[in-house]
């Protein structure tokens, strides 16, 4: 019997698996794919190394973390500048924004309209604890109409009055137009400002190395083995999974809060199984059009959040790292971001269909258009939590059932149902082997510091 089974091989799990192993308990990591990573993950198109979209690894990660990536992947983890645009009124933007360029390039209309509600942020007021309210109060009715709210729109596919002030408290970082000036004017002089860290082989990278070394500390990998039960005890837990049983003392899930909680047994309550079903997630479809050209620009990510398009982003992989030699140099990729509900139009998307979606959105916008090459499409059920209002009433109803199953631990953004950098996510994974006590037991004190710290987070694109 192991000490520990984690369920799932995205970053929080081999990084918990990997940090509790390497205290000398017996660990086995149990993963559906025939891959780590998750949604972390990298894979080829074309040749060309590609993500699930657009991933970075930020500066703001806990340096102690940093620091064991860093002697992980070695010279493999480059350190980049941040080279993006946004397109807003006809017009792009540098992003992250810059002083200089929005001086210069900001539309005319937008300066003013933002100008004046700054000039009058301190009579507004919320009338509700909405996304819409918690922004219109904080940065003004026109940086809401013409960026946050379509964008809200596209990507959770609600009407920002119907989404929680939980989603504004966690996703916008400038909660005042004096907040999102100061960092801007901050910015040209903050060394760490608009620079993020990538491995040179992708953002898979991160993963593949930390399966490497929890392997290397004896952790027991098992791809390929989708977990199908779960019977939680006083004595440990019993797993069963589509290539036999397991028994461990305890058990730590990062598998979607909504599906670990139809693998308990016994399973739970009328009222908890009620507020599981209202947890919701927007899917995603990422669209890979090859480009017959070494470059498409010298930009690493366009972001349209206007409404015209219902493309969020468009990512070229080759701009977000220096792998010389390592991709072909006749051709490129581009990964283009199309926020859906499983089962509607977009989702059931052809492959050509989808590329003429995104080579539409290329044309509108101005962006270049070389031969394509070739299409490819993935879909991703649960690409983001969609915290619709009163989310937190039903996420809490989950979460205490979940606390309360022995030997059972939840975390990692899906397990927490977080839209969370994977820098979160691996602060995570730390917080649980930190609260792991020689017993093989989780202090409670501990984790529950740990995830008073996760309730923090902030999103950063």
């Amino acid at each position: 019997m192991a000490d520990l089974a984690v369920l799932g091989a995205g970053p929080a799990g081999l990084g918990a698996a990997y940090r509790a192993a390497r205290r000398g308990f017996e660990v086995v990591v149990l993963e559906r794919a025939e891959r780590v990573g998750g949604l972390a993950a990298s894979f080829e198109v074309a040749g060309v190394r590609v993500d699930h979209g657009s991933h970075r690894l930020h500066p703001s990660i806990e340096p102690r973390i940093m620091g064991e990536l860093t002697s992980l992947l070695g010279d493999d983890l480059q350190r980049r500048r941040r080279n993006g645009r946004i397109r807003l009124g006809g017009r792009w933007l540098a992003f992250p924004l810059r002083a200089g360029d929005l001086a210069a390039r900001m539309p005319r209309g937008l300066a003013l309209g933002a100008a004046w509600d700054a000039a009058w942020a301190w009579a507004r007021r919320p009338r509700a604890d909405t996304f819409a309210e918690v922004l219109r109060t904080g940065l003004g009715p026109t940086m809401c109409r013409r960026f946050y709210f379509p964008y809200a729109r596209k990507l959770w596919g609600l009407e920002p009055e119907q989404l929680s002030g939980e989603q504004a408290r966690r996703r916008v970082s400038a909660a005042s137009p004096t907040a999102m000036l100061r960092r801007v004017v901050t910015s040209a002089s903050d060394d760490q400002a608009g620079v993020f860290y990538y491995p040179r082989r992708g953002y898979g990278q991160l993963a593949e190395r930390l399966a490497e070394a929890a392997v290397a500390a004896g952790v027991d990998l098992r791809l390929g083995t989708a977990v199908r039960g779960m019977r939680p005890g006083a004595h440990g837990v019993e797993i069963a999974t589509d290539h036999g049983a397991w028994q461990a003392g305890a058990a730590w899930s990062t598998l979607p809060l909504t599906a670990l909680c139809t693998l308990v047994d016994p399973p739970p309550p009328a009222e908890v199984r009620a507020a599981v079903d209202g947890l919701e997630y927007r899917a995603m479809l990422l669209v890979y059009v090859v480009l017959e050209a070494p470059r498409h620009t010298r930009f690493d990510a366009h972001y349209l959040p206007e409404g015209w398009t219902p493309v969020t982003r468009i990512s070229e992989p080759k701009n977000y790292r220096d792998a010389t030699g390592a991709d072909p140099a006749d051709v490129t990729v581009l990964c283009a971001e199309i926020p859906c509900d499983r089962g509607d139009a977009v989702w059931q998307l052809d492959d050509a269909a989808a590329g003429e979606l995104v080579c539409d959105a290329l044309a509108r916008s101005g962006l270049p258009q070389p031969p394509v090459a070739g299409v490819a499409v993935r879909r991703l059920a649960r690409a983001y939590p969609i915290y619709r209002v009163g989310v937190e009433e039903r996420f809490a109803a989950a979460d205490a059932w979940i606390a309360q199953q022995p030997n059972l631990l939840t975390f990692g953004r899906q397990g927490l149902f977080a839209h969370d950098n994977a820098h979160h996510a691996l602060a995570m994974a730390w917080g649980a082997a930190d609260a792991l006590g020689d017993n093989g037991r989780v202090d409670a004190a501990s984790w529950a510091r740990a995830r008073q710290r996760f309730a923090e987070h902030v999103v950063e694109d």
